[in-house]
């Protein structure tokens, strides 16, 4: 296995944890008062808009040349940094 598909399948894993953090979050807002579930559910879009990037991020890596890829791969790794922020944000929240 090259490189380049070992670090494509970090970031498919990743991204399964993240559809699996989002799909527990979507179950908890369906829980909360009206007034709290505005705020979380900026919060899941915030989220989803995050990993909506880094699967572009991963798109681009894995259809890139073999000298490109390893370029786009920091672009994906600022990106997952991002994307991670925003779900510890969004945890916080959630576990109020």
């Amino acid at each position: 296995m090259s490189t380049r598909d070992a670090y494509t399948e970090k970031m498919k894993a990743q991204l399964d944890q993240l559809n699996a953090r989002i799909a527990e979050w979507e179950a908890r807002v369906k829980e909360v008062q009206a007034n709290s579930r505005i705020e979380y559910e900026k919060q899941l879009t915030a989220c989803r808009q995050q990993r909506d990037q880094a699967l572009e991020h991963m798109r681009k890596v894995q259809g890139a040349s073999a000298d490109a890829w390893q370029e786009l791969a920091r672009g994906a790794d600022e990106a997952w940094a991002r994307m991670q922020e925003a779900l510890d944000k969004a945890g916080s929240q959630f576990r109020k």
